[in-house]
This record gives structure tokens, sequence and C-alpha cells, in this order.
């Protein structure tokens, strides 16, 4: 899938924002939320996403969504991750 056509899918599904995200090697984001839905698919290497005590591996080519207010944590890879991000405000 290229960026256009997440692009135009995810506009297709009621998402209003979509964004290209770049996180460094082993960085580790703390349990936290967001104000918005999201819809990501993972680019390039890899992270860990943890909802409650659920762990999901996910490489390039992965996909997930996370509705709003959902407490998780995130753990990027020894080669960081790049993702593609939609979000519903």
């Amino acid at each position: 899938m290229t960026m256009s056509e997440f692009t135009k899918q995810s506009l297709e599904e009621g998402f209003d924002e979509v964004l290209v995200r770049a996180w460094p090697a082993n960085q580790h984001q703390e349990t936290h939320t967001h104000a918005f839905d999201v819809s990501v698919l993972v680019i390039k290497g890899s992270y860990s996403l943890t909802v409650g005590d659920q762990v999901r591996h996910l490489r390039a080519g992965d996909s997930f969504r996370l509705a709003r207010n959902i407490a998780h944590a995130e753990t990027y890879g020894p080669e960081g991750a790049t993702i593609w991000v939609a979000r519903a405000n």
C-alpha cells in the first residue's frame, strides 16, 4: 500500500488526519492515552504495543486500530520504527 492509498482509505473510513511518525531505536513510551482514534500501518522497523496485559509485536506490514482513551505503552525496536497514522479527532 502506498501513502496515497492509505490516506485515501483512511479519509473514506472517517479519519481526518494522516501523519508519518518515525521513532528512534529502543525508545519506550510509558502507559498513556490519546484523545483520538487511530489506525496504524507499520512501514519500517518494529515495535511492541502493550494494552493491559496483552503485548503485540508489530513489524513492517502489520497494522492495528486503537480507540481513543485506551491506555497503552509502546516500545520501539533496535532499528526504531516508521509508521503511518490516521487519526479521528
